[in-house]
């Protein structure tokens, strides 16, 4: 690859791609966040995340996301495009044997919750056996609300502008999450906050979603270095 080049994948022709080290595969989905964000929220953080990760890890790739992810707990809005848990771990499961066919590493960077069971069984079977692959989560040591609140209208402020429609940002349940999830499991979101929204946008900011985007960065670099993913 040259050095004036991104390391996307789909810009990649096979060549390039031999003796490759690391893939980073964003995973996403396709779901409701609110009446102000756009259903691929969540794939869009995750693809920054990964692609900002690929930048500062040497002989990393950034792959084209998983766009559709596990999203049943936002059914019963619409929008939202969910190809379940077990579709999604096969997905995985599938797309990650293909890769390690070729290179040494695959880690999932992960945008939406709803996708962890299926992440953490495929990657489970997958180690069984034998490949190194990992997920890790867009996660940040900043506060973060639970949905299409004040954190993710930041990190969208900052990465797609014209994407939010501010003038529509309305504050939904700001309980905490720990609260809500027995409802969640039992009702979806839609039986603890009838527009979708987890949280407060108001005071969402581009600058705080640099920051944020950062964070999550440096959380999954660190990851990479100190574990080494094994």
């Amino acid at each position: 690859m040259a050095a004036d080049r991104r390391p996307l994948l789909s810009d990649a022709t096979w060549p390039d791609t031999i003796r490759s080290e690391l893939v980073v595969v964003p995973v996403g989905s396709l779901e409701q966040h609110g009446p102000h964000l756009p259903l691929d929220t969540d794939t869009v953080i995750a693809h920054a995340v990964a692609a900002a990760v690929a930048e500062r890890v040497p002989g990393a790739w950034v792959a084209p996301p998983i766009h559709y992810g596990a999203s049943g707990e936002h059914q019963s809005f619409s929008g939202t495009s969910s190809i379940g848990t077990q579709v999604l771990r096969e997905v995985v499961l599938e797309l990650v044997r293909s890769m390690r066919t070729w290179t040494r590493r695959v880690v999932l960077v992960n945008g939406h919750g709803g996708n962890i069971e299926a992440l953490t069984s495929a990657v489970e079977q997958l180690r069984v056996e034998g490949h190194d692959v990992a997920w890790l989560p867009c996660q940040t040591d900043r506060y973060a609300d639970a949905h299409a609140g004040r954190t993710e209208t930041s990190l969208m402020l900052h990465l797609q502008p014209g994407a939010v429609r501010l003038d529509l940002a309305e504050a939904g349940n700001t309980a905490p999450l720990a609260q809500l999830l027995p409802y969640l499991r039992t009702g979806g979101v839609r039986s603890v906050s009838v527009n979708g929204v987890l949280g407060d946008p108001r005071g969402a900011s581009a600058e705080e979603g640099r920051r944020l985007l950062e964070s999550m960065v440096d959380h999954v670099v660190e990851r990479l270095t100190e574990e080494r993913v094994s």
